[in-house]
């Protein structure tokens, strides 16, 4: 199945899907079928032949024939009384830089695109980083304005200073040169980028017109869909055999998909993400990248990679976890529809912490009750009420417990008293004494009866045991191999088990907010050798863990181990502007002791502009953002589902709810829990950022944005007494507000009451819409207005 059928399956929806998985089917069942209708088009080059076949009564498809007929795959799909002719006409042809099989409609688009005429009473605002966006109304889409005079002549081509040989060796489809060099206007440029083009072509385009220089197009693009092979743009077998030819079509979970749309996660990998997946690595590889790149999609199919390459079994060798169980589930459920039970009775898929609790019950060790954060936080809180040590506070010695003393292993004060505390707040040996003080007198309140305990004592015992399992088994091995490999039955029975590392391969997706106990954990899980750890992780989306050094940990993922992806699938380009500004300057590390950036993290999609929206107080804002809600759902038919709403506490999404539930709004809402929401309830998702995490909607609300909220100001505190701490929790605020904005597909809408987040853009109160003006009887409709930047 070829990259662009698939789009248009997608164009085209459901019924149009059912026709062609049926006729794939059918098609590999018995290439004969003479039902199938399929006749000879022309010839593609020496090895290679274009056919036509019908899918159903109203679809055609464009077939590629290879290797005397053996292989056949579809590369475009067309429906209606015009199905042939438009097939007819299509260009096929290899990409010279990719060796990919492209397809282009280059009549259609020398009609529908170089004819558009230029639109000379309109100026294009300036979008995001400078870039020009069209003039649309919140929640609707720029529509092409044909009854302006055309006066395109006089203005020079958007692509006029990149000669022919830099856009093809940039990886642009030869067969567009000509319409590009009569692309004058950005309606025309936005026009041409929906008509289908092949995916490295629309990529390396949006780069130059952004103004992103050819060698830095070439270094994140380009570079990364050259093959491993010579590319013969004459040898049409080869080219189809290639990843980035096709989308996985080999069993029928996949064919299934093509009948019900495509989820939102994707089954096509770009070629980068299909080199990592299926890649053989000398020991542990790490994946990086931004929002929407992908990793999760990587991660997925490496464990489907691993699992194909085990030897037959009933076992479970290969671990898939995360840092929460929510996640994990979802994890679960996307790995069903990758590849049925089949793929899943080979694997486990847990949450790190689940997995350390099993591992100390497995033991027989009784920690106490493990306590969630809340109650941890109270424990806290009264060990600084019985000491009276008010100077600290209950967040600060948390994560010092945490991150420092568990993590660091400290289990005296000359340990704690030693320990580096890279990247945490500096503070004097004398407060050190003071808080390990209260760290015990803390310690003390969980042995108490009933006895309690945390997570991250759970984890941190959960790697002792399996390091000493870990231990034991390389001393059978060591002890096996010095007596000539003999299989040692007594010894190994007399043991308790056949010690061997409990898994073969190990997979973590979210690496970043995974701590170090739970790195030990893994570490001592799966011998050291090929392919040992696979992780994926963005820093900049860090919101609960510590930084962790994972060198120190016995996992080495530096050089050619270490990838990053680039290309956001998830978020418009509008929207990804407004989210990495909200991050730049600031500095973030590679999950190991180097640093990473957003270096050539772009998106192809595009769409509105983010809206700002000021309210005089907060039972505007909600009447407002309610307003809002319905009109997205009433007049431009979003389902409820596909809209989220942040808010800054629980408390807050309660009333919230409570507005979108009254008069005149009726709108069903409901709260993200630690548990999630039932995919198929119809109602509005609300919650805090922390609870966006791993999620996305089509419309996303960032409310209460104002100075004060967004960062709290409770760390103001810090500002003078601990320069070090606020900087980071102000680093941590951005990348809480990176992540939830970078949840939202079509649009995002940030709104506040009072004074803007110093977050926004300085003139923000200024050229906000008023939030007022919405709940005006005779006021403007949200659509009525451009779209403010943010």
């Amino acid at each position: 199945m070829g990259l662009q059928a698939h789009e248009d399956i997608r164009r085209r929806g459901g019924a149009v899907g059912d026709a062609v998985a049926t006729f794939v089917h059918r098609l590999r069942a018995d290439r004969s079928n003479r039902a199938l209708r399929r006749t000879f088009l022309r010839a593609a080059g020496d090895n290679g032949d274009l056919y036509l076949a019908y899918a159903d009564t109203q679809s055609m498809v464009l077939l590629l024939s290879t290797d005397g007929g053996d292989e056949m795959r579809v590369l475009a799909v067309r429906d209606g009384a015009l199905a042939r002719d438009e097939l007819t006409r299509l260009t096929v042809e290899i990409n010279p830089v990719s060796g990919a099989i492209e397809v282009v409609d280059q009549s259609e688009v020398s009609a529908n695109v170089v004819a558009l005429p230029d639109r000379t009473d309109t100026t294009p605002e300036e979008g995001p980083q400078g870039e020009a966006v069209p003039r649309v109304s919140p929640g609707t889409q720029a529509a092409a304005d044909t009854t302006a005079p055309a006066t395109s002549s006089l203005r020079t081509p958007i692509f006029a200073h990149h000669d022919d040989e830099v856009l093809l060796g940039l990886g642009v489809v030869p067969s567009l040169l000509p319409t590009l060099r009569k692309v004058r206007t950005d309606e025309q440029f936005e026009a041409l980028l929906t008509h289908n083009l092949p995916e490295l072509t629309r990529d390396v385009l949006l780069a130059l017109r952004d103004h992103v220089e050819p060698r830095d197009v070439r270094r994140h693009i380009t570079d990364k869909w050259r093959p491993e092979d010579d590319v013969n743009p004459g040898d049409w077998s080869r080219a189809a055999r290639r990843a980035v030819s096709q989308a996985e079509t080999d069993d029928d979970a996949v064919l299934g998909a093509l009948g019900k749309g495509f989820d939102a996660w994707r089954l096509f990998l770009h070629p980068e993400q299909k080199r990592l997946a299926a890649g053989d690595f000398k020991g542990s590889a790490k994946v990086t990248g931004g929002p929407g790149t992908g990793k999760t999609v990587v991660a997925l199919h490496r464990v489907r990679h691993l699992v194909d390459r085990l030897p037959a079994g009933h076992s479970r060798p290969v671990l898939l976890t995360t840092y929460n169980a929510n996640l994990a589930l979802d994890l679960l459920e996307r790995l069903r529809q990758l590849g049925g039970a089949e793929l899943l009775r080979r694997v486990d898929v847990k949450s790190v912490d689940v997995l350390a609790r099993e591992i100390v019950e497995e033991a027989r060790e009784a920690l106490g009750r493990p306590m969630d954060d809340d109650a941890a936080m109270d424990l806290w809180h009264t060990v600084l009420t019985e000491t009276g040590r008010f100077e600290y506070d209950a967040e600060f010695l948390d994560t010092e417990f945490k991150h420092v003393i568990v993590a660091g292993r400290c289990g005296s004060w000359e340990a704690y008293r030693r320990v580096g505390r890279a990247g945490r707040p500096r503070i004097s040996m004398a407060q050190r004494h003071e808080i390990w003080q209260l760290v015990l007198a803390y310690k003390a309140h969980l042995e108490s009866p009933p006895r309690q305990t945390t997570y991250a004592l759970i984890a941190d015992r959960a790697a002792a045991l399996e390091q000493h399992r870990m231990t034991r088994a390389e001393k059978q091995a060591r002890y096996k191999e010095e007596q000539g490999g003999r299989d040692l039955v007594h010894r190994e029975a007399g043991s308790g088990m056949w010690l061997r590392p409990r898994y073969q391969h190990i997979v973590v997706d979210e690496a970043q907010d995974l701590s170090a106990s739970h790195w030990r954990m893994l570490r001592a899980m799966v011998a050291k050798g090929p392919n040992d750890i696979f992780l994926v992780g963005d820093a900049h989306q860090r919101i609960y863990g510590h930084r962790v050094v994972l060198s120190h940990q016995g996992i080495e993922i530096r050089g050619r181990a270490s990838r990053r992806l680039t290309l956001n699938y998830r978020t418009t380009r509008q929207i990804l502007g407004s989210a990495n500004r909200l991050i730049t300057g600031a500095a973030f590390d590679d999950l190991d002791t180097g640093t990473d950036t957003l270096d050539g993290y772009r998106s192809v999609l595009t769409g509105l502009v983010p809206q700002l929206w000021r309210a005089p107080d907060r039972m505007t804002e909600m009447r407002a953002v309610a307003t809002l809600i319905q009109e997205r759902h009433d007049t431009y038919g979003t389902p409820y589902s596909a809209m989220a709403v942040s808010v800054p506490d629980g408390s807050s999404a309660q009333q919230f709810a409570g507005v979108l539930a009254r008069e005149p709004y009726h709108i069903p809402a409901v709260e993200l829990g630690p548990k999630g929401v039932r995919a198929d309830l119809e109602a509005v998702r609300i919650g805090t950022m922390h609870r966006f995490k791993g999620l996305e909607f089509q419309r996303v609300f960032l409310t209460s944005f104002g100075e004060g909220q967004v960062p709290h100001q409770r760390i103001e505190q810090y500002r003078g007494t601990y320069p070090d701490r606020y900087r980071q929790e102000e680093q941590r605020a951005r990348s809480l507000v990176f992540v939830a904005a970078t949840r939202a597909r079509d649009e995002l809408v940030i709104t506040w009451s009072g004074k803007a987040s110093r977050f926004l853009p300085k003139d923000a109160d200024e050229t906000a819409h008023r939030a007022a003006d919405l709940l005006r009887k005779d006021g403007p409709p949200s659509g009525s207005s451009g779209s403010a930047a943010a």
